[in-house]
């Protein structure tokens, strides 16, 4: 595998003057390819530099086609804990993939011995990565602080969630970086990075280019880093294969299955080193893989590949993939630790969501946070202490109780204070059910007079506020609430995930940041209200969630800067559908028909978030796709194999649909940035946190 630096040799030179005035230096970069046993002239690329930045080629490359050109893997099969990763908020495109691609930059640094002579560090950030921030002039994704803080040694894994904003700060502050977390260097924010929205570069819209330099200005190693969604990072070399090891960032750790990647169409990358190492040979042999396990024991491209495999097998999909997870190096034992702590995660941020004592999220919005609220109306006690203290928790044998609507002053109790209530006699009664607790009767007399007549249980006493003329051949409704628990529970945790996403926290990839509610939301429905053995609920859910995860990955896209929303809640809704419909005994082919349905109804979804936050319109979307995911697990199973659409035909109809979708609507938030301009006044701000 490649060390994926481009680093110095004396073959050949390029000559620049570094923007710290130094003198200038003569130097020349290896363009890393995939058979490359030694350096020669012909891997040398002679470009010129511009603010330190190495200006792409704009000629057509045949070994970079157009996305709807591109090649695919020959099967679809990685591992679940690639897709599902722990990380945190709010993008998984903008602030973990760039926190990762950082963090791997000094790693490989350390290895090729690099890293004590840097002095400077240029980041060069280009397309949608750059634009988030311009166009809005905010850091709305924490794209920067990801950067700086990976470079500083921190993975979004393990990073205390709670010090990235201090420590961002004395970056800022004291202009000092300190790479790997021991090698501090001198660094300007205004001076060593740079936006680049109006370029893209060829790979994948969210680009990044990290270069550092020695003490005389003599460039020491780059690499252009691709985030390409749920976390994902690539460089330009090993796009079809998506070096999968980059989640485990230290490769001497990773299992030789994830670092040669045998599923690829293209060549395998040979494992390159610095010049002069000795441990060539060796690493080589640490890194081989025996010719009889290049491929996972049951691959699959497509979803009729994967059914097929389930009915000459006999086995579920999540069994399907179980099995392939051994190819990874895992044991039983190991997968189901390393599930349970996806799922662990994924609680704890549903618990942190719904408990926090904070009322509004980061941003310029003042965005108000729900999750707390809908959680006590809910009267759940799931977790001490949450519940308010006039709302008990919920017992065996709890009758769900609707919540009563808005209260009114006893002074405007009566909707007319003429001549009584009730009369009897030459009266016509016009009644509707009343609302809980209690019950309004609308009385309407021979004359047409409407009165309010009130039987009210418990201490208020009071009749509801009605909106509307009682004067009309159309009475108005009575306020009323509903009590519907799937979809009151499951818009509160999808809500709960999302806030703590929005705010930072720690997160689960599932299969993106921005879509990271859809999937806990229904598991944890499932766990509460419908499973009887959790545990398995739990494997069963994410391992078929990721079977189906990994053919969008395939054969369109996780991510919204190619695909739009329908890319990250559209896909996470069919993962959701799909595992409902698992966890419930349905046969695989119905599983692959609830994910259909998931994603059918989300073509189109478009990616404009405003002043782009991940918070409107993205947490009430997540809050739907849980519903909805539902929903079409409910109707497969209903279905009884009755459909016209399969997954497959799906997943190409939503690759052509993001072939064709507007730039504007691909997480650039460039759409709303046009439609609700956030330089109106106070009020706008105020309508839009009391509206959501």
């Amino acid at each position: 595998m490649s060390t994926l630096l481009r680093t110095v040799s004396k073959l050949a030179t390029l000559t620049a003057k570094p923007s710290n005035g130094r003198s200038n230096s003569s130097y020349a970069l290896i363009n890393t390819s995939r058979k490359l046993p030694t350096c020669n002239k012909n891997s040398i690329q002679r470009r010129p530099l511009g603010h330190l930045a190495l200006k792409p080629k704009q000629d057509e490359d045949p070994e970079n086609p157009p996305p709807s050109e591109r090649q695919r893997p020959e099967h679809a099969v990685i591992s679940t804990f690639d897709l599902f990763s722990i990380g945190v908020g709010p993008s998984s495109s903008h602030t973990v993939g760039p926190m990762r691609a950082a963090k791997i930059f000094i790693t490989d640094l350390q290895d090729l011995n690099l890293l004590e002579k840097v002095m400077t560090v240029k980041i060069n950030l280009y397309g949608s990565l750059a634009a988030t921030v311009l166009v809005h002039f905010t850091n709305s994704h924490h794209t920067p602080q990801a950067i700086l803080l990976g470079l500083e040694g921190s993975d979004p894994e393990t990073i205390d969630t709670g010090t990235i904003p201090s420590r961002y700060a004395d970056i800022l502050q004291n202009k000092t970086l300190l790479l790997g977390g021991h090698h501090r260097i001198t660094y300007d924010m205004d001076r060593d990075m740079l936006w680049r929205w109006d370029q893209v570069l060829k790979t994948h819209p969210n680009g990044m280019r990290f270069s550092c330099f020695g003490e005389d200005g003599d460039l020491l190693a780059t690499n252009e880093y691709f985030s390409v969604g749920g976390g994902f990072v690539v460089n330009d070399k090993t796009k079809v294969d998506e070096n999968l090891f980059y989640k485990g960032v230290d490769k001497s750790k990773v299992h030789g299955a994830r670092l040669h990647q045998s599923h690829s169409l293209a060549d395998p990358v040979d494992h390159i080193l610095a010049p002069g190492d000795q441990k060539q040979g060796e690493t080589a042999e640490k890194l081989k893989v025996e010719e009889s396990n290049e491929h996972p024991p049951y691959p699959f491209d497509t979803g009729n590949s994967l059914l097929a495999l389930t009915k000459k097998h006999n086995m579920t999909i999540a069994q399907i993939v179980h099995d392939n997870e051994k190819y990874f190096g895992y044991t039983d034992e190991e997968i189901f630790n390393k599930i349970m702590r996806i799922w662990g995660v994924m609680d704890e941020c549903i618990r942190t969501g719904v408990s926090t004592s904070e009322t509004t999220l980061p941003g310029r919005l003042g965005l108000r946070r729900r999750a707390p609220m809908l959680y006590r109306r809910l009267m759940r006690g799931f977790y001490p202490g949450v519940a308010a203290p006039d709302l008990p928790a919920i017992g065996l044998g709890w009758t769900p109780v609707a919540i009563p609507g808005p209260e009114q002053s006893e002074s405007e109790s009566d909707v007319d204070r003429g001549d009584g209530v009730g009369t009897g006699g030459d009266s016509e009664t016009y009644s509707r059910s009343g609302y809980t607790p209690g019950q309004v009767k609308w009385s309407t007399s021979a004359k047409g007079k409407v009165k309010a007549v009130t039987s009210m249980s418990g201490s208020a006493g009071r009749a509801p506020r009605v909106i509307g003329s009682f004067d009309h051949a159309v009475l108005p409704m009575p306020p009323r609430k509903t009590v519907i628990p799937a979809m009151d529970f499951l818009s509160c945790y999808a809500i709960a995930v999302n806030e703590v996403n929005a705010s930072g926290g720690r997160i689960v990839t599932s299969p993106t940041n921005g879509a990271a509610g859809v999937i806990p939301a229904v598991l944890k429905y499932i766990i509460e209200f419908v499973s009887d053995d959790p545990e398995k609920s739990v494997e069963t859910f994410l391992l078929t969630a990721a079977a189906v995860g990994m053919l969008f990955k395939r054969g369109s896209t996780i991510s919204a800067a190619e695909g739009g929303c329908q890319a990250e809640v559209g896909v996470a809704c069919s993962m959701a559908a799909a595992g409902f419909a698992a966890c419930m005994g349905a046969s695989p082919e119905t599983v692959l028909q609830a994910a259909e349905i998931g994603i059918e109804h989300n073509l189109g979804l478009t990616c404009d978030p405003i002043d782009g936050l991940v918070q409107v319109p993205c947490i009430e979307r997540n809050s739907l796709g849980a519903v909805k995911a539902v929903t079409a697990a409910q109707l497969s199973m209903a279905s009884d194999g009755v459909y016209s659409v399969t997954l497959d035909e799906a997943i190409e109809a939503m690759r052509l649909t993001a072939a064709d979708m507007s730039v504007k609507y691909k997480e650039t938030s460039l759409s709303t940035a046009v439609r609700i301009p956030l330089t109106v006044p106070a009020c706008h701000f105020t309508y839009l946190a009391c509206r959501i």
